[in-house]
């Protein structure tokens, strides 16, 4: 056999759910497991997902790219490992059912005729599935690169179900699946109104519906307005169709979304450009109306039509923003997908960078922030060229958490041990960064959000509004 050899060692015919192939692609040839398989006008094609490559790259593919002249894996060890989990949850459970007797158990899966755990339907955040033992920097690393962060394992929600999506002026390609009605994923391209986010399966009666629309605008309150974009508070309970639409929406770009109906619990903030035909949605965040673990964030998204134009971090900075007037230091839920990751990172050691830089130089502060004058203002001027502060008052003053503020700290590589003390050195990185940042605002590629224009009170709510019951 020479080294080139293109002869084929498989057929079509030997390609069965679940085996794995090699696949041409941008020039070159990724290892790639098929999820599904239908024929589409004569032609047979297949939905694959790319090893070691995120879940949002999963596509159908026809036939003809697929490399025939290198091996055919088929999936018989994940099979065996299924069987062999099952068979050992069900000893485990026999051996200890007598001990176990009206002791209440709680439940994490649906539980199948023999008292086994269908690990096929596993539907709760946080938990490992069987055979991982991951640490945190394992369990983000896997996120990003491994291809799925869904809570949802159930074979469908593997294959993406659409393949088009026009929001308004922009044509988008869905990265994950997300539960719309099954006759609407059987169209090629659906059609979504981007004032009501209501979803069609074809453009005449998406011509129809916008010709009787007459909203212009998210249907909450503004709480917030400037000369770029604007924010809405929405209730998910006082307007559940509108919220269960934007997330089923955001469900195509969010592989860890599970929550899709049940609105009632969650405030949405949305944020929304102002264009001639009205106010059209750029991103949201929604968060817990009451959250015991102080989570200031449960759900973030930038819209793909959007994405990589500084909106991001508006986000971001905003939902900072609420906090500071609620007092509170910002806790976004975790785990936090992989672009989502990359956002707060960007966004951390910007305000970071700034905080440090102007602390250690009042000039620069003096002259970079307008309202440097204002007694009020977050930072006063330091009264010499050196300021200590603990991380505690880090934290408050950015309104972040000690961890993610250590965390930053850690990836700029700035902290230094010197005579007994944990020091911050201001590196000709840092100084670089900083001057980056300064550039971006004053040629006005990086809008800054105006805390003086937010008009907003935290909302309360009684016991009897935080049931979570229809």
């Amino acid at each position: 056999m020479t080294k080139n050899d293109t002869t084929p060692k498989f057929a079509v015919s030997d390609i069965v759910l679940g085996c794995k192939v090699w696949v041409n692609k941008e020039g070159g040839t990724r290892r790639a497991e098929i999820l599904q398989q239908h024929v589409k006008k004569g032609n047979q094609r297949f939905y694959v997902h790319y090893q070691d490559y995120n879940k949002r790259l999963d596509e159908w593919i026809g036939a003809d790219r697929i490399d025939y002249s290198k091996e055919l894996e088929y999936a018989k060890e994940k099979v065996e490992e299924k069987n062999s989990t099952k068979s050992s949850l069900k000893n485990l459970k026999n051996s200890k059912s007598a001990s176990a007797a009206g002791t209440p158990q709680p439940t994490t899966a649906e539980t199948l005729e023999d008292g086994e755990v269908d690990l096929d339907n596993l539907n709760v955040q946080g938990l490992k599935r069987p055979g991982e033992e991951l640490t945190r920097e394992d369990e983000l690393k896997k996120l990003r690169t491994g291809g799925s962060m869904t809570q949802n394992y159930s074979e469908v929600s593997r294959v993406r179900n659409l393949d088009t999506v026009i929001l308004g002026e922009h044509i988008i390609e869905p990265w994950y699946f997300s539960p719309y009605p099954i006759e609407l994923t059987e169209e090629d391209t659906i059609y979504i109104c981007d004032f009501t986010l209501s979803y069609f399966g074809s453009r005449k009666q998406f011509e129809r519906h916008r010709a009787k629309c007459l909203m212009k605008h998210p249907p909450g309150n503004e709480i917030y307005r400037d000369d770029v974009v604007s924010f809405w508070e929405i209730d998910g309970r006082r307007q559940r169709t509108w919220c269960r639409n934007l997330c089923l929406l955001s469900k195509l770009f969010l592989d860890h979304k599970t929550l899709y109906y049940d609105v009632d619990p969650f405030l949405f903030y949305v944020m929304t450009k102002r264009l001639a035909q009205g106010h059209h949605v750029v991103g949201y965040f929604s968060k817990e109306k009451e959250s015991a673990d102080g989570y200031n964030v449960a759900c973030i998204l930038t819209l793909p039509c959007y994405q990589k134009k500084g909106y991001g971090k508006m986000l971001i900075q905003f939902l900072y923003m609420l906090s500071k007037v609620e007092n509170k230091n910002g806790l976004p839920e975790k785990p936090l997908s992989d672009l989502g990751l990359l956002s707060y990172r960007a966004y951390w050691t910007d305000v970071l960078v700034k905080l440090l830089v102007e602390a250690a130089n009042p000039h620069l502060w003096k002259q970079n922030n307008p309202a440097a004058s204002d007694p009020s203002s977050d930072l006063p001027p330091p009264k010499a060229g050196l300021l200590e502060m603990t991380i505690e008052d880090i934290a408050n003053t950015l309104n972040m958490t000690t961890t993610d503020v250590l965390h930053t700290l850690s990836t700029l590589q700035i902290t230094k041990y010197y005579r007994g003390l944990h020091v911050v050195v201001i590196t000709d990185h840092i100084m670089a960064l900083y001057e980056k940042l300064i550039k971006k605002i004053k040629d006005k590629k990086k809008h800054e959000l105006d805390p003086e224009k937010l008009q907003w009170t935290p909302p309360s709510f009684t016991a009897n509004q935080l049931r979570f019951g229809w």
